[in-house]
């Protein structure tokens, strides 16, 4: 007996993140997300599975809190990873031992709830050996740990910290009469805050040197702009990483590799060239010679393509760029809101001839390989899935193993194992893909979910990919209501990924639409750059015609249409709406409504976004954006609109929700606002688990309330404020 899904089945989401392969190929360790009892917060636990599937895979700790970033020593003896437990120890007292039994942590107790450590202290590095025993804690780094790599010989580990020394802040209280320290906040530079983190304009994340067995900490790089993610070469003796170490760094994007000598700390441009540029992910060739990245160079004009570079290992490289006739757009953002993907990274063969990176074609995300010599680009999978984090080791039995997430419209994130062959005569198919994780198991497994049907149509001489989930014909034998969804970025896709969203529309009686504008990724240079200047018309017009492809087909019924969308894609709803009357309910969320205003706040104010989408910035061309604001349309507008938007979005600030919403209500619109406290841009994806559940109900109430029961007005304000399933 199956069952339609409901909001609340998210409380059972289980996401695997972090995949890392053992050395030897014959491991899996990878971290699992999954809702915290209470469901106001997560847990994440690391888990262990053997690569040939063999056997189910096991828990290895208790993930009390979060216990993140697996990371195999070079001998495969040792597991280090990042944990948060010593709050949980501060709190509950003593040790939190027991779990380090393989597979003991299922269904045990929850210790004693606490409250992070100040300044994200409680996140440090923790080793584990696989042999046997307890895990130790190794950093005790201030303000904590973000990201860590062992050395090639395992006795040190390079670690991302925005500590400034190892000092302890200094915490004394008060003496009485004594006036407060000052918490004023001055900013002398843009981008000095960020979606999820806050501000961060005096805190700078730098590369640490810490021994692998006594847990001494050295500090390797410094200065005022963020490190990034780093890469140890072969011979241990340098690191490659990613930062913004140029002059008047917050008024442009422009990233660079950069070598440091472990000895000395003296550090290196490694990318150089004139003109703007972007590079990250760096991987080091088996033999230290070479570095590939993945980046572009700036070309004007809309978003660049991101290739695979391969640089020499020296100073100033002007770099080749490995992929640039494919067209492939690699490591873009394909759209889900369970999220178990990862940004880009790639991975060298023992040989050092090819490089595995994934990329996205026609929807399906797929690992592809391409050869350092010859540019030579093959594909290596082929599905219609997602291909999400992506890892890859070479064994010394001479074979290539590479461990992934994936995910499909109807199945839920999982880590798979494939061999790859030194010669492919055709690419992986999914059976090539073993499965050896099992995180959802029975959760989901009496949950009937919709497969959706694959759509192409064409506007101005462009091909345009949609996916059309529908829901049951009404008891009359029309066609059932349906919502057009529209993606972020605008340079994000949709694709073969799960939506739970959707999927719950689908159980209310709602059929779903999805499609890739121009402007979306995936689909080659020039259609992610065909919205230059137009995030409006030309985007519109390339989803209304999916729409009306579905009513010439009989699909959907005319009368009953919904729009909404997030992020850009609340900006393309908020347009829709301001243009058309077709849609008899919209739900704007986390959207851009004033051009002006969303180009200079956030966490990407300042001269970059605009220049990069049109051409200009605000002042030097006001009403340009203007014209292409969806608040200057709003008199037009007669669809009830919900606008939803979290009161923590540093990305795209509040204030676009606000200033929708006063003119919306002076002209006596149907409107109302759903403001969600403590949450940023990210709420579908990542949000506290009750208020992610929250907001599926009222996307899901809203659009029945109008498309199904065929309402007009507004609907009731809810009764009460506990969330029903």
């Amino acid at each position: 007996m199956t069952r339609a899904p409901k909001p609340s089945d998210l409380y059972d989401l289980r996401v695997p993140t972090d995949v890392r392969l053992s050395p030897d190929g014959r491991w899996v360790a990878f971290s699992v997300k999954s809702t915290a009892p209470g469901q106001a917060d997560y847990r994440e636990a690391v888990w262990l599975a053997p690569a040939d599937g063999s056997e189910p895979a096991r828990q290895l700790t208790l993930g009390s809190r979060h216990d993140t970033h697996p990371r195999w020593s070079p001998d495969g003896t040792r597991l280090a990873f990042l944990s948060d437990r010593s709050a949980v120890m501060q709190a509950g007292g003593g040790a939190v031992g027991p779990e380090e039994r393989p597979g003991g942590a299922e269904g045990a107790a929850a210790p004693p709830a606490a409250q992070p450590l100040a300044d994200g202290e409680a996140s440090q590095v923790w080793v584990l050996p696989l042999s046997g025993g307890e895990a130790r804690q190794l950093t005790h780094l201030p303000h904590g740990v973000r990201d860590l790599g062992w050395s090639p010989d395992g006795t040190r580990l390079c670690v991302l910290s925005t500590s400034e020394t190892t000092a302890r802040p200094d915490r004394r209280r008060r003496a009485p009469g004594e006036p407060p320290l000052s918490d004023y906040r001055f900013m002398d530079r843009l981008q000095y805050q960020y979606n999820g983190a806050g501000f961060t304009h005096d805190r700078f994340a730098h590369l640490w040197l810490v021994d692998a067995e006594s847990g001494e900490a050295r500090r390797l790089t410094r200065g005022a702009y963020d490190d990034g993610a780093f890469a140890w070469s072969p011979d241990g003796h340098r690191i490659v990483f990613e930062s913004r170490r140029h002059r008047d760094h917050d008024l442009d994007w422009q990233q660079d590799l950069f070598l440091l000598d472990v000895d000395s700390a003296r550090v290196t441009r490694l990318t150089g060239g004139r003109g703007r540029r972007e590079f990250s992910a760096p991987a080091w060739s088996p033999d230290g010679r070479w570095i590939a990245a993945v980046g572009h160079r700036y070309q004007g004009r809309g978003p660049a393509r991101h290739d695979v570079w391969r640089f020499a290992a020296e100073a100033e490289q002007q770099g080749e760029d490995l992929t640039a006739a494919t067209d492939l757009l690699v490591g873009s953002g394909m759209g889900s809101d369970l999220h178990g993907g990862g940004g880009p990274s790639l991975h060298w063969s023992r040989d050092g001839r090819r490089i595995t990176f994934s990329a996205p074609i026609e929807g399906s995300y797929e690992l592809w390989r391409v050869e350092a010599a010859t540019s030579r680009v093959e594909r290596v999978t082929e599905g219609r899935h997602y291909v999400g984090q992506v890892h890859q080791v070479s064994p010394a039995d001479g074979t290539e193993r590479v461990a992934v997430t994936v995910a499909d419209p109807t199945h839920a994130f999982e880590v798979a194992v494939a061999d790859l062959p030194a010669v492919l005569s055709s690419p992986l198919g999914d059976g090539a893909l073993r499965q050896v994780s099992d995180c959802m198991a029975t959760r989901w497994a009496d949950v009937a979910l919709v497969a959706p049907q694959t759509r192409w149509h064409e506007v101005d001489g462009r091909r345009i990919q949609g996916w059309f989930y529908p829901a049951p014909a009404r008891d009359d034998g029309r066609p059932a209501p349906m919502v057009l969804e529209i993606h972020g970025g605008p340079a994000t896709l949709y694709g073969h990924s799960l939506f739970w969203e959707w999927q719950c529309l689908v159980a209310a009686g709602i059929s779903v639409y999805a499609c890739n504008p121009r402007g979306s990724e995936g689909y080659g240079q020039d259609f992610v750059r065909a919205n230059f200047r137009d995030w409006g018309d030309g985007p519109m017009a390339d989803v209304m015609a999916g729409v009306d492809a579905l009513v010439a087909d009989g699909l959907v019924d005319p009368d009953r249409l919904g729009v909404t969308g997030g992020s850009y894609g609340g900006y393309l709803t908020s347009w829709i709406v301001g243009h058309t009357d077709r849609f008899k309910a919209a739900l704007t969320a986390r959207s851009v409504n004033d051009m002006t205003a969303q180009m200079l706040s956030g966490d990407i104010g300042g001269p970059m976004f605009g220049t990069e989408e049109y051409g200009v910035n605000p002042w030097e061309d006001h009403e340009l954006y203007w014209r292409h604001s969806p608040i200057a349309y709003a008199e037009h507008v007669r669809t009830p609109i919900l606008i939803q938007h979290a009161e923590k979005d540093l990305r795209v600030p509040i204030t676009q929700a606000e200033e929708f919403f006063a003119v919306l209500r002076a002209f006596r619109r149907p409107v109302r606002l759903m403001r969600v406290p403590d949450e940023t841009h990210e709420l579908t994806r990542s949000g506290t688990p009750f208020r992610r559940v929250e907001n599926i109900v009222q996307v899901v109430g809203w659009f029945r309330h109008f498309l199904v029961d065929g309402r007009r007005g507004l609907p009731p304000l809810p009764r009460e404020k506990r969330v029903r399933p």
